[in-house]
């Protein structure tokens, strides 16, 4: 089973998100994270599941309704870890 863990980036783009939903709606911000979460731990199982980008990258698509989240992360194959590097709500721009 694959191991994932959270770069300092990601975690920090995590609590900045709950940051955010928990001043509009403390109970949307704990269902957001969980949903974030639920989704990484699918990478145990499924670590190619997210779509391919440049530079040995994948993306993982979070749906939650109509919008939803992005996970970038690369999976090293020989240690058989995804690393997080970024989760970003659909539609910010750009990563960062």
């Amino acid at each position: 089973m694959t191991c994932w863990l959270l770069a300092p980036e990601a975690a920090d783009d995590l609590e900045r998100l709950a940051d955010f939903l928990l001043k509009a709606d403390a109970e949307c911000a704990i269902e957001t994270i969980d949903l974030i979460l639920d989704a990484l731990m699918v990478l145990e199982r499924h670590p190619r599941m997210g779509r391919p980008l440049p530079q040995g990258l994948r993306e993982l698509i979070i749906s939650r309704g109509q919008s939803g989240g992005l996970a970038l992360y690369s999976y090293d194959e020989g240690a058989d870890m995804a690393l997080i590097l970024v989760v970003r709500h659909q539609r910010e721009q750009d990563y960062h």
